[in-house]
């Protein structure tokens, strides 16, 4: 998609030209999942599917919405009148980052915004994320906000938490405004302490796929919220304020103390040892070694994030258990889970008997046909024109 493609746009809708174009992606996550909301590791990179924006600044206190991926008009709502959870629209996710901006004391008035999306919607790939962190890139870039990207990724995670109301952690965002391309992101989210890791897996002879298992997931369903709920519980009976503060080593001990809490039990070992896979790869991949060693760990993810955590389904399942069988170095779901996509690690040469595979077995199933492709780690946000 290029910026030109979307200005134009802007132009047939608002009879202007925009001050300027933005783009920002999704992501894959590569090891890390339900950590981030527990203070705890995670591993993303950018991919090139992006969602662009072009832009205009209002002095009427009237923000403007429109998708080019969507068949209905230009939204119009009032500034004053923005509040969280009134919107049960796509508008909410750029509208609520207006909000999130305000809300925190910048002064950012209204805006004309057309936006248009390669990111697959519900593929848990980040596409709300996209959406969120090219609005407020360019209104940080418009009104000389002079914010960083992990202070764009806060406030746009605040967007989606309070305006939008899904409990979602600092992840997505975090991975959209500040990935860089060739690498995947450690990010501390108790910190928000970032370190860039070469990724290069095609120098490898290596591919990382992607199987968008067309299960449209939604962060604000209930399920999501009640993992988070039991692991804020498991903390609480603890006595920490995160599951991060439980030691890999300690991890056993944590679990007597917790008892017949057994549903508890299960979500704190799933975080404490996703913990520790993500400084498994991270290690890995600093030392330079074959990063073959990879799959297994991303298949003990998959494991446990299916038997322990209970975010899996059996579309997800299906991909990771073909691809196994079919040579796959490691597979696991990818995302929050209950639908969307997994990530499978293979030998180049291999990729297309397991495309076939996937495809075969869903089509056995008969499930709808799920879309595969490489993911390869692009850059983060940025403006275009």
């Amino acid at each position: 998609m290029g910026a030109q493609e979307v200005r134009e746009g802007f132009v047939r809708l608002y009879g202007a030209e925009p001050e300027g174009v933005w783009a920002a992606p999704g992501r894959v996550n590569l090891i890390g999942e339900h950590t981030d909301y527990n203070d705890g590791f995670v591993m993303p990179f950018a991919l090139p599917h992006i969602a662009v924006a072009a832009v205009a600044r209002r002095t009427d206190g009237v923000l403007r919405l429109h998708s080019a991926d969507l068949d209905s008009g230009v939204a119009e709502l009032r500034l004053d009148d923005l509040e969280p959870e009134s919107d049960g629209n796509w508008t909410a996710y750029p509208a609520g980052v207006v909000w999130a901006l305000r809300e925190a004391g910048h002064q950012v008035g209204g805006a004309d915004i057309h936006l248009a999306s390669t990111v697959p919607s519900g593929a848990g790939l980040s596409s709300s994320a996209a959406l969120e962190v090219v609005v407020a890139l360019a209104l940080n870039d418009l009104y000389d906000l002079g914010l960083q990207g992990w202070q764009l990724a806060r406030l746009c995670q605040r967007a989606e938490n309070v305006y939008v109301g899904a409990p979602t952690g600092i992840m997505d965002q975090t991975a959209s405004a500040c990935c860089e391309a060739g690498h995947a992101l450690f990010l501390d989210t108790r910190d928000l302490s970032q370190k860039q890791i070469p990724l290069d897996l095609a120098a490898e002879g290596l591919r990382l796929l992607v199987v968008d298992t067309q299960v449209t997931h939604a962060h604000s369903g209930g399920e999501y919220g009640k993992r988070r709920a039991g692991c804020e519980k498991g903390a609480a009976l603890l006595g920490v304020d995160a599951l991060r503060d439980i030691a890999y080593a300690d991890l056993d001990a944590a679990l007597a103390r917790l008892g017949d809490e057994e549903e508890v039990r299960r979500l704190v070992r799933h975080v404490v040892t996703e913990d520790q896979r993500v400084e498994q790869v991270v290690a890995l991949l600093e030392s330079g070694g074959d990063s073959r060693a990879v799959g297994p760990i991303l298949t003990a993810g998959h494991a446990s994030l299916r038997d322990d955590f209970r975010v899996s389904c059996p579309e997800l399942d299906l991909v990771v258990d073909t691809a196994l069988a079919h040579g796959a170095l490691g597979a696991r779901m990818t995302g929050g889970g209950f639908g969307g996509s997994a990530i499978v690690l293979a030998e180049a040469t291999d990729v297309e008997t397991l495309t076939k595979a996937v495809e075969e077995a869903f089509a056995a199933a008969g499930y709808k046909a799920p879309r595969v492709f490489e993911a390869v780690p692009a850059a983060g946000a940025r403006r275009l024109s």
